[in-house]
C-alpha cells in the first residue's frame, strides 16, 4: 500500500516524494517532476506535470489560470513564483497565443513578466470588480463595469467607459491606468469565450439579408448591427467571430447563404476530436510500494526538510488565503447562545445571553 503523506516522518517526506515522482515518470511517459533544494540540501519547492496533461494542453485554448491563495512563502514568495513559472514554461512553452490569468498579486505579476516574455498576462475580471467595490465603495457601478468587460466592439466599450467616467471618474482612471484595459476587457484582449453563446446565434441569424461582395466576403444586414464577414479568415466587423473563434450571427447567415457548413468555421478547440485528444489519455497510479522499482541513487539521495519556524500560538490556519481584493463572508454569531449560523432574534436556545457581534462581509 501507499503510505499516506500524513504518516511520513518530516525527515523522510522529501525523499518519499522523489521515489513517488520516479514511479510517476516511469508509469506515465512524458511526466515532468522537479524538486528544488537549497545549498544545505533542504527542500524548497516541488513541481509536477503529468505527461497526459502536457500533451492534452496542445489541444486546448492556451489560457492558464493562476491562483496563489493556497500557499504563501513570505519573503521568498517572488522567488517561489519565478521558480514555478520557469518550470511551467518548460512544459507549455511561451507564445503570443498563451494567456496567464491571475489576481493582481505583485509577486505573481512580476514573476510572469520575468519568465514569460511573449505570453499575455491578464487580470481576473472578478478580482478587479472586488477591488473596485473595496477601494471605491461603489457597488452600484458593477452593471456598467461588467458591460465593459463583456463588450466585443471597442465602440461599445467606449460608451460604457464614458458612463463610468461620468459617475465615478476615479474608477475609470483606475481601470485605464492602474489595471490597464488590455488586462481585463474582452475587446482589448481576446481571452476566453463561452461556447454556450454559440447555439442561440442560429436563431438570431434567421431573417438576415446577405450580400456577397467577393468570393469570401459577405455583407449581412438586419438586426441591431450589420456585419461584414470574411469566411476565409474567419473574421467579422462585429468582432464576435474574431474573439470567440465561434461563428457570430453574421457568419452563420453568410454560411447558410453559401451553403457552407457552419461547423467548418468553428475553431478546432471546440471540436469533439480535440476534446478527445485533450482528455482521452489515462493517468496511471504508482501502486503498492512493495512493487516499486526505484534506482538506488534516487532512493538514497538525502533531502532535508525545510527549517520550520516556531508556530504562532492559536489554532492553525486551515482555509485558503484570500486573493487580492477578495471578500470573505463571516458566519453570523448569535448574541444569546454564542452559536454560529443564526441571529439572537431567531434563537430558540434557553441558555443565558452571551455578548457577540453580527459580522458582515468585510475584506480579509
Amino acid at each position: 500500500m501507499l503510505t499516506p503523506l500524513s504518516e511520513v516522518h518530516p525527515n523522510r517526506a522529501s525523499t518519499y516524494f522523489r521515489r513517488i515522482f520516479h514511479m510517476l515518470e516511469k508509469l506515465n511517459p512524458g511526466t515532468v517532476t522537479r524538486i528544488e533544494v537549497n545549498g544545505e540540501s533542504r527542500f524548497k519547492y516541488l513541481f509536477l506535470a503529468f505527461g497526459v496533461a502536457i500533451r492534452g494542453f496542445r489541444y486546448m485554448k492556451k489560457v492558464v489560470g493562476i491562483d496563489g491563495t493556497f500557499l504563501k512563502v513570505d519573503s521568498e514568495n517572488e522567488d517561489a513564483w519565478t521558480w514555478f513559472l520557469t518550470q511551467l514554461k518548460e512544459v507549455i512553452g511561451d507564445t503570443d497565443e498563451l494567456a496567464l490569468i491571475s489576481d493582481r498579486a505583485p509577486s505573481i505579476k512580476k514573476a510572469i513578466s520575468t519568465v514569460f516574455e511573449k505570453a499575455h498576462h491578464g487580470a481576473c475580471a472578478w478580482h478587479v470588480a472586488q477591488n473596485i467595490k473595496n477601494k471605491f465603495k461603489c457597488a452600484d457601478i458593477m452593471g456598467s463595469y461588467w458591460s465593459t468587460v463583456n463588450a466585443y466592439r471597442c465602440e461599445d466599450f467606449a460608451g460604457y467607459m464614458t458612463e463610468i467616467s461620468h459617475r465615478y471618474p476615479r474608477v475609470a482612471e483606475y481601470l485605464e491606468n492602474e489595471v490597464g484595459f488590455e488586462k481585463w476587457s474582452r475587446c482589448h484582449y481576446p481571452g476566453l469565450s463561452r461556447e454556450s453563446e454559440f447555439r442561440p446565434r442560429f436563431a438570431q441569424s434567421n431573417g438576415r439579408h446577405t450580400l456577397q461582395l467577393n468570393p469570401v466576403t459577405y455583407h449581412v444586414k438586419g438586426g441591431e448591427l450589420e456585419g461584414v464577414v470574411d469566411i476565409f479568415n474567419k473574421t467579422c466587423t462585429c468582432k464576435e467571430f474574431d474573439i470567440d473563434k465561434l461563428p457570430c450571427v453574421h457568419a452563420i447567415a453568410a454560411a447558410h447563404h453559401t451553403q457552407v457548413s457552419v461547423y467548418s468555421l468553428v475553431s478546432p478547440y471546440y471540436t469533439k476530436e480535440y476534446y478527445v485528444l485533450a482528455y482521452g489519455e489515462t493517468i496511471y497510479p504508482v501502486g503498492s510500494q512493495s512493487q516499486w522499482d526505484v534506482p538506488n541513487e534516487v532512493a538514497t539521495r538525502v533531502v532535508l526538510p525545510r527549517e520550520v519556524k516556531e508556530r504562532k500560538r492559536g489554532r492553525p490556519k486551515t482555509s485558503r488565503f484570500p486573493s487580492v481584493g477578495e471578500f470573505r463572508k463571516r458566519k453570523n454569531r448569535c448574541g444569546k447562545c454564542g452559536a454560529y449560523g443564526h441571529y439572537k432574534k431567531k434563537c430558540n436556545s434557553q441558555t443565558g445571553s452571551t455578548e457577540g457581534n453580527q459580522p458582515t462581509d468585510v475584506p480579509v
